[in-house]
């Protein structure tokens, strides 16, 4: 590899996950601090809703909402959580959109904001199409992409993940070592000063 070609690292990720929330903005920040290219994915975390969880995963449920505005607080992000599970899949596929167009930043940052404030609901393709629309893209060309081309590359993505053993987000992979969490971004980023990428 020549000494200035980035590498690439994996973020697995989903906007109804708060840890993927905070990990986000810090996640493409390393571009500017190492010779990489951080390759967002979207992946369809599988959540179980009240009375299909055990008594304990209402416990672990209601303390990682509390973890996550510990440390969404002194960022000014608000996280409140669902008041139901939802399926992304229409705002994971307008990622994809918004990457298409070259504007997966501010998209995403959008999507997790509204959502986390109960603004958005990510499983409404006519709300995501406003939000697309908002932004200055096209929400007819979003909504041809959502049931074509979109759905295709949502799928591929899928795929992947399961060749990637992908089970949460967000997970990070960097020659094939995965980093699961927020939290583990430092841990991450020693890796790549080991690897001689920190620029």
């Amino acid at each position: 590899m020549p000494a200035n070609e980035a590498k690439e690292v994996k973020m697995y990720s989903d906007y109804k996950s708060p840890f993927a929330y905070l990990a986000f903005d810090p996640a493409f920040a390393l571009e500017q601090r190492f010779r990489i290219r951080l390759r967002w994915i979207p992946f369809q975390l599988r959540i179980k809703g009240k009375g299909e969880r055990s008594q304990y995963s209402e416990y672990k449920a209601r303390y990682s909402y509390l973890d996550a505005r510990r440390w969404a607080k002194p960022r000014g992000l608000v996280i409140r959580g669902p008041l139901k599970v939802y399926d992304t899949t229409p705002a994971l596929i307008g990622g994809l959109f918004a990457q298409h167009h070259g504007r997966l930043l501010d998209y995403s940052r959008r999507v997790y904001e509204m959502f986390f404030k109960r603004e958005l609901e990510a499983d409404d393709p006519d709300a995501v199409a406003n939000l697309i629309a908002k932004l200055g893209m096209s929400a007819d060309d979003y909504r041809e992409y959502l049931s074509g081309e979109g759905a295709l590359a949502y799928q591929r993505a899928q795929d992947e993940a399961a060749n990637d053993h992908v089970f949460g987000v967000p997970l990070f992979i960097f020659e094939d070592e995965p980093f699961w969490g927020h939290d583990r971004i430092p841990v991450l980023e020693e890796r790549l000063t080991a690897a001689g990428l920190a620029i």
